[in-house]
């Protein structure tokens, strides 16, 4: 019934060379005409003086799980981005859940804060009501299919700890932009996990360019 936020690149397109021929265009030049370091250089001043557009020839396509709250905060990106994700109006299994690692955290003094460091003292006492109105959703909306109640409809009573999965397709520029903010540690927790995920690929994958873009990105 439980599952946790999983993050997978499927595919990706370019590589730092990328980066260095959209730039070197401009004088009908190409990385291979340029040693390592020069190009590095380049992609360097690129990321320092906000020349976004050579990023933007390089992109990602990941596969995300996770529970509805989060995936609408990172729906909230969506500039030079493409999301697709799986329909309650169609899809009529019975649903996973997500539940917290560990903790169900305390609400922070700052309202600007969404959550402290510590946690509640009762954990087990609201772990156990969490469980419960998961299964008792579960099982009306079961009822409500069974009975001939369309999946559109019967999905209103679907939690918002409900597990969605998406694909997201965007430029490493984009994904950048993605990660300075997500991963910053006033966002929730939850979008942190889903960014450091992208973050580990994006790096993997661009280590140049996601090196320089992670510091200089505004």
């Amino acid at each position: 019934m439980y599952e946790t936020i999983t993050i997978k690149l499927l595919d990706k397109m370019g590589s730092d060379d990328t980066v260095v021929n959209a730039a070197r265009v401009s004088f009908a030049k190409e990385a291979s005409q340029y040693s390592h370091d020069q190009n590095a250089r380049l992609i360097n001043y690129l990321a320092t003086h906000n020349h976004w557009s050579p990023f933007a020839h390089c992109t990602l396509q990941f596969h995300i799980k996770a529970p509805v709250f989060v995936a609408r905060q990172l729906a909230k990106h969506q500039v030079g981005f493409a999301w697709n994700e799986v329909s309650r109006r169609y899809v009529d299994h019975t649903p996973t859940f997500w539940e917290p690692g560990g903790a169900w955290r305390a609400k922070a003094d700052n309202k600007k804060q969404g959550s402290s460091e510590d946690i509640i003292p009762n954990y087990m006492g609201i772990q156990k009501i969490y469980s419960e109105m998961i299964a008792a959703s579960a099982a009306v909306y079961d009822t409500m299919l069974a009975s001939g109640v369309c999946p559109e409809q019967a999905r209103s009573v679907l939690p918002q700890g409900m597990m969605t999965e998406w694909y997201w397709t965007g430029s490493l520029y984009g994904f950048s932009r993605v990660c300075k903010l997500r991963l910053d540690p006033h966002a929730q927790l939850e979008c942190q996990l889903v960014a450091k995920g992208i973050d580990a690929a994006c790096r993997e994958a661009f280590p140049i360019s996601w090196s320089v873009l992670n510091g200089q990105v505004d």
